[in-house]
């Protein structure tokens, strides 16, 4: 199991950027590097509470497809998104927002682990943690470019 943690300053109050943050077609622009289209489930807009999205991309060249539950909902403080089915054995993602002066603090804690017993552990270890880590900033990054930054990720 790989957990992480990344703390963004984001310059407007945790109710937009709670929006924002369930917002599939944002979503769909953040990633367009790898192609990543909602292909089933919620297509377009804010996603809720109970609702899923299948979210098509290539990463690593390969073709992926991943179906993400909201799990948790308490707007506009924190939700949390769940893989239901996809490329990893477990895949959790809490979003927690604290407004503050300068807008809101967002915070994401990210559980996941990789499918294929050792081998997938190796490839955890040695690549997939790292690729993981750097599209969660890349997120936060347009997250910022959108809403406007402070201090950025910590």
């Amino acid at each position: 199991m790989h957990r992480f943690e990344r703390r963004t300053q984001l310059g407007q109050s945790a109710a937009v950027a709670f929006a924002q943050s369930l917002n599939v077609d944002f979503h769909t622009e953040s990633f367009a590097d790898s192609g990543e289209q909602a292909v089933d489930g919620i297509l377009t807009g804010e996603l809720k509470e109970g609702e899923t999205v299948t979210w098509r991309a290539r990463h690593f060249g390969i073709w992926w497809r991943m179906t993400s539950l909201i799990s948790a909902y308490e707007p506009p403080t924190f939700f949390v998104d769940e893989q239901v089915s996809g490329p990893f054995k477990s895949f959790r993602h809490e979003h927690h927002f604290t407004d503050n002066a300068d807008g809101c603090m967002m915070r994401d804690v990210i559980e996941m682990q990789a499918p294929l017993g050792p081998l997938g552990w190796l490839a955890q270890k040695i690549i997939v943690n790292r690729y993981l880590e750097g599209l969660i900033d890349l997120r936060n990054a347009e997250l910022q470019a959108a809403l406007g930054s402070g201090e950025g990720t910590l």
